[in-house]
């Protein structure tokens, strides 16, 4: 599929490198540095955190059971250990269900708020290659080659019409989001 894709792109650019410009545009930059992108991002952590609390909430539950049926077991009736069997086989399943489904609904999430980001990052970046007669723009990340002389780079342009802030960067990104859930994991250890 990608080998379709470079020779498609090879043929497109031989085409029409003669007759029209084309552009390129570093996508995954507009739409993770995109102001919007920093609330979901923000939403999606606090989701995850209400999971996290959830779930080690019901493990908190299993361990307590567990560690009372390993005391208590010898000294059951049968039917009673059956009961506290049958209890923490249910709690386990419960929670294997949990890590499916918020895992799932997590990533539904996710797309859900990322989604128009990445519809108005398309929209600005259309605009601005209709503006400037561009015959097509492709992402850096999937051209292998470009001359930088006979493409028009439109990430300046559409990160101004996005609002990102001037100097930010992916790897800045990368930083904060590394710096905030090592913070995240020494909140969690001090409690």
């Amino acid at each position: 599929m990608k080998k379709i894709f470079v020779i498609a792109l090879a043929a497109l650019m031989t085409v029409t490198a003669s007759a029209q410009k084309l552009g390129r545009v570093n996508f995954t930059e507009l739409v993770q540095l995109a102001p919007e992108a920093d609330a979901a991002r923000e939403q999606i952590t606090a989701m995850q955190n209400e999971a996290q609390e959830t779930y080690a909430s019901m493990l908190e539950e299993y361990q307590t059971k567990a560690n009372q049926y390993q005391q208590k077991s010898a000294s059951w009736t049968a039917a009673i250990r059956e009961s506290k069997e049958k209890e923490l086989y249910d709690i386990q399943n419960r929670l294997q269900e949990f890590q499916q489904t918020i895992s799932q609904e997590l990533q539904q999430q996710q797309n859900t708020l990322m989604s128009p980001i990445m519809e108005k990052a398309q929209e600005v970046v259309k605009k601005l290659a209709k503006a400037q007669g561009l015959a097509a723009v492709f992402d850096d990340s999937s051209a292998l080659y470009f001359d930088e002389a006979a493409v028009v780079d439109l990430t300046p342009a559409a990160r101004k019409e996005l609002g990102i802030k001037d100097g930010r960067t992916l790897e800045q990104l990368q930083q904060e989001m590394q710096a905030q859930a090592q913070a995240q994991a020494q909140a969690g250890q001090g409690q």
